[in-house]
């Protein structure tokens, strides 16, 4: 019980971020601990127009955009709606040009996902807002740590909630400071 509360405290202090400081690299930072994986493995992507493109890590925000109408599993999930979960992440059709980008100082060029969850980031209408994805690199599947579970999920779908809250105050701050 209480590792189930620490958790939620965790989320917790995730949405009490301050807003006006937080950046999607803050946000992401956070979410890494809350999963406990480093921070090039968790991505935040936000939808514009049919283009799914990255705001973390920083690296892949030059590498290119996603369109809604692929086959990426980013894709999907803003398509659907739908959390999902793949603990053999090699075996599912996936964009892997964004995994040849090198991030950070990590020198770990042979990191691939191994693991990986997904959740869309939606706007209080329902409509989608961007997709978080939280992921367990490795050069091998056993070397990737422990599976996700379906409590994780859980946990990423309420994260989700969380940034989609955040993302949509640091806007309205933005466009007020602006106008």
């Amino acid at each position: 019980m209480s590792g189930i509360l620490g958790r939620m405290r965790e989320i917790e202090q995730l949405v009490s971020l301050d807003t006006e400081g937080a950046t999607p690299e803050s946000i992401c930072t956070r979410v890494a601990k809350i999963f406990r994986v480093s921070a090039t493995e968790v991505a935040l992507l936000e939808l514009s127009g049919s283009m799914l493109s990255f705001l973390y890590p920083a690296e892949l925000r030059t590498a290119g955009a996603i369109p809604l109408s692929s086959s990426a599993v980013a894709a999907r999930t803003a398509r659907t709606k739908e959390a999902e979960l793949f603990n053999g992440f090699t075996e599912v059709k996936h964009f892997s040009i964004f995994e040849l980008v090198k991030l950070g100082d990590t020198g770990l060029d042979d990191q691939v996902i191994q693991k990986l969850m997904s959740a869309p980031i939606l706007f209080r209408n329902g409509q989608v807002d961007g997709v978080i994805q939280v992921s367990r690199k490795a050069p091998r599947p056993a070397a990737a740590g422990p599976d996700f579970t379906p409590d994780d999920l859980r946990k990423l779908e309420s994260v989700a909630r969380s940034v989609g809250k955040m993302m949509h105050k640091i806007r309205a701050a933005g466009q007020a400071s602006s106008g």
